[in-house]
Order: C-alpha cells, then structure tokens, then sequence
C-alpha cells in the first residue's frame, strides 16, 4: 500500500471524487464518510451488522446441518422401501448415511483454494450448486445409486461450507467478538439437525425432503446482500472495495483505517513468513501442533456422534424408549443446540483443556451408560417390565452426551488448529485436520449399523466410552491451554 493512500486513508473525508472504476484509496469517498452527505464518523464500531453477516453466512452451515439429520427422521421408511419404494438392507442404510461425510472429506481442501481464488463470498454463494444436484436427485431417485450421488453431493457443499463459512466470519469480525461469531457455525449446524428432526416428525417423507432442499435457497437470499471480507478484497488488491466492506460491516468509525492497515501488514507478515512443507515438519512444535490437532479430531469422532446424530432415531427404538423415537431424537437435537450456545459464552472463560477434559469423561460415563443398558437388554434374561421402567436412560444418556459433546469435544478440537499453527501453515493444517475428520466420520457412519450386527450394540458403546476415555488422558498429558495467549507463546510451549 502506498503512503500516500495511508495517507489519505487518515483522514477519510478528505477523499477525491474520481471514476467509480478507479482501484486505489485516492477514489474512495463513501456516502457514510462524506460531509455532503451529512453523516457522522463514529468512534465505536458497530457491532449488528457483523453478526448479521455471520448468521446469514451461517446458514449455509444450518442447511449442511440438515444433510446431516436427514437420514434420522425416516431411517425406518428408507430401509421398509416406503421412500421412493427403494428397499434398502443395513449395509445399503450405511452407505447413505456415510456417502455424506465422503463427499465432505473430499472438499476441505479444495475449497480452501476456491476461497482464495474467487472469494469467500462467491464460494458460499457457489454452494447453491451442489445443494440443489444433490438435493434433485433425491427428490425424484428411481434407484438406490440416485441417493447415493444426491448424498455424496449434498455432503460435498455440507464440507465445503465447514471450510467456507467460518474463515468468512474469522476474517468479518472485529477482535472483540471473534470468537462469538466463530461459534456460530457449530450452533448452526445444531439448528439444522433440529430442523431437520422437527420436519421429519410432522411431515410425509417427501415434504420433509423437500423442507431440507429448501433451506439452502433460503441461505442464498438472505447472504447474497452481504459484502465480501476486507481481507480478501485487500489480497485482490482492491483497496477501496476493502474500505466500503469494512464501511459496511462497522459503520463509518474512525477505527476503520487502522484495522485496515493492520490487516494489511498481517497479510504482508504471512507471505513474508510462508515456508516449504519440508521445512515446517522441522520444527517440533509444528509437529507436535500437528498430532494435537488430527489427534482430536480422532478422539471427537471416534467418541460416536455422528453415530448418534445420524441413527438417534434408530437408538431409541432399539432402547424401547417409553418416548415416540422421533420425539427422542428431537429432545436430543435441542439439548445439543443450547449446549453449543452455552460453550460459546464459557469457552473464554474457562479455558479450552478443562472443556476438553470434562467433556471426555462425562461422555465416556454416558456411553458407558448406554451399553450397559444395551447389555442388559439383548445378553441377560433381565424382565421386560423392568426394562421399560427404566427406558429414560437412553434419552438421558445421550442428551448429557451431546450436551458435554458440544460445550467441549465438539466446537473446540476445529477452534483449537487456529490457535496452536503459525500463520503460514494454518490453512493447510487445518484443512487438512478437516478433511481426516470427515473421513472418520465416514468410517463411524459406514460402519456403525454393521459393527452393531456383528458384536453387538452394546460392545459398540463400550468401544466408544473407552475411546473417550482415552481422549481424556491425551488432552491431560498431551494437549496445552491457549486461553489467553498468543499464537507464538503457544509454539514456545509446544517447543518445549
């Protein structure tokens, strides 16, 4: 950037009326920042059009939430054929169940190349796309291998979104409210699997189809009006594109020109401090950054929520649950929406590793729980009456599960890559660490009703609890508290 647009950047009403066209600071004089126009500077920035910004990005997370709860509503209409009269066996049920989260290992990290190639906002828009294929061909399947390709795609712009989404509100939001808006993906995601459960419970299994397809058009509506990030407009080079973003996103404030400043220099700083792959894996820090971040994203999957999120339906029908398994489903879905709105209020506070440490135990007690139960049920000649009596447990199990699951487990193993990997290796890292979590979630969600067959509901929840278990431990010993520091004090305790 020129010293003489910094300049003039300084003293933003003194900017010069040139053609619109013209790409440098010396051409911006925005209605907000122009006497003629009678506005005002302010000197705090405004706050509500950020987090409008981050909702309506968001949604594009609520609609991938949807994708996700899908299957869970009208798991028993699918594998009785009475969808699309498609009948369909367990090993089929898994396949569309996990087709979704190999379409999203397969988009994390080209995504991230669209984002810097056309834009954060024109590649959330471009989701339209994948959603709406997907969602067609679902819609009028006359095979089995029609929803297979509608839910490898439709899980496609659910991974794509999980990359997108965020690094837009990460890059829209002021200091102050960063980590708020960046907790409203997870949140989203929650609400869409709720939606999801709700319309399955009250609709015919093709409306319900149709209100999941619709919820990305609603996402495309309402984020279309928003302006594309400052960052990536100063990347581009179009400097006075970024000032009307920022002009747009925090009022006119006076504070306008130093963040963009700031922003600027941290883009020059990362380009400057860009290294080879060969050289990164050099450093213990980054190494063992690396085994932190892909080893919790092991530990999140592997403790069974995407079991659970995708087959909860299904759980408490095989728990004899006293509640309608739908209605289950949804009590579920709620408790896990509160809790991810909850630890967004906590995880400043009380830091990341007693979240992490909390939620591993309290899951593997839940999970432990639940096998149990499983065991009682289907290995001991235990009463039915008694069983019955006792039918709260699942629904208890699994709403504590999901709600220390997402005050922990959930949002921070994707928040925490961000706070441990130096600023030249972020994106790849954390694609990366992205793209081994959908494929896990692949191998959960495949696998799962075939694993149940063959040793058992309950050895699959026994399995998970001592997963979680081990989760914990690892967080103990293994992984460092970042609350409050610097990504370099981070590294430096990493390098010891």
């Amino acid at each position: 950037m020129s010293q003489d647009k910094v300049s003039l950047l300084r003293d933003p009403t003194a900017g010069v009326s040139v053609s619109p066209d013209s790409r440098s600071y010396d051409s911006v004089d925005p209605p907000s920042y122009s006497a003629e126009h009678g506005a005002q500077i302010s000197f705090v920035p405004r706050r509500f059009p950020q987090y409008v910004a981050a909702l309506t990005a968001t949604l594009s997370a609520l609609a991938a939430g949807a994708v996700l709860g899908w299957t869970s509503p009208i798991l028993n209409e699918i594998q009785h054929g009475k969808f699309h009269n498609i009948t369909v066996n367990s090993n089929q049920m898994g396949w569309i169940g996990s087709f979704v989260t190999l379409g999203g290992m397969t988009m994390c990290i080209p995504t991230g190349f669209l984002c810097d190639l056309i834009g954060r906002k024109k590649t959330l828009l471009l989701l339209i796309v994948p959603f709406a294929i997907g969602w067609s061909l679902i819609l009028f399947a006359k095979s089995i291998v029609m929803i297979y390709l509608g839910r490898l795609i439709t899980g496609m712009a659910a991974g794509a979104s999980c990359v997108a989404a965020p690094l837009y509100t990460s890059e829209i939001a002021q200091k102050e409210i960063r980590g708020t808006l960046g907790s409203y993906f997870q949140l989203m995601v929650t609400i869409g699997i709720i939606f999801a459960y709700l319309a399955g419970k009250f609709l015919t299994s093709m409306g319900y189809t149709i209100f999941c397809a619709s919820l990305p058009v609603v996402f495309i509506v309402l984020f279309a009006f928003q302006p594309e990030t400052p960052a990536f407009c100063l990347r581009s080079g179009l400097y006075d594109d970024a000032l009307r973003a920022l002009v747009r996103l925090r009022g006119p404030c006076e504070s306008n020109e130093a963040e963009l400043a700031e922003i600027e220099g941290t883009l020059k700083e990362s380009l400057e401090s860009s290294v080879s792959i060969s050289q990164t894996f050099q450093k213990k820090a980054n190494i063992k950054a690396f085994v932190i971040a892909f080893s919790l994203m092991f530990f999140q999957q592997f403790s069974g929520i995407n079991a659970i999120i995708l087959y909860s339906s299904d759980i408490f029908a095989s728990a004899g649950s006293n509640l309608d398994a739908n209605t289950a489903a949804i009590i579920v879905g709620a408790f896990q929406a509160v809790a991810t709105f909850v630890s967004s209020l906590m995880i400043d506070k009380l830091g990341r590793k007693i979240l992490l440490l909390t939620s591993s135990i309290v899951m593997a007690f839940s999970t432990l729980v639940l096998a149990i139960y499983f065991t009682l049920k289907y290995r001991t000649a235990i009463d039915g009456a008694v069983l019955h009596e006792i039918g709260f447990i699942p629904i208890v199990s699994l709403c504590l599960f999901v709600v220390v699951f997402s005050i922990g487990l959930g949002p921070i193993p994707w928040m925490i890559s961000s706070e441990i990997f130096t600023p030249e290796i972020k994106s790849i890292a954390s694609s990366g660490a992205g793209t081994f979590n959908w494929f896990l979630a692949f191998l959960v969600t495949k696998f799962y009703l075939q694993v149940n067959e063959c040793v058992g509901q309950d050895s699959t929840f026994y399995a998970f609890s001592i997963l979680s278990l081990l989760g914990g431990v690892f967080v103990y010993f293994v992984v460092p508290e970042t609350k409050g520091k610097t990504v370099e004090q981070v590294q430096a305790e990493l390098e010891r």
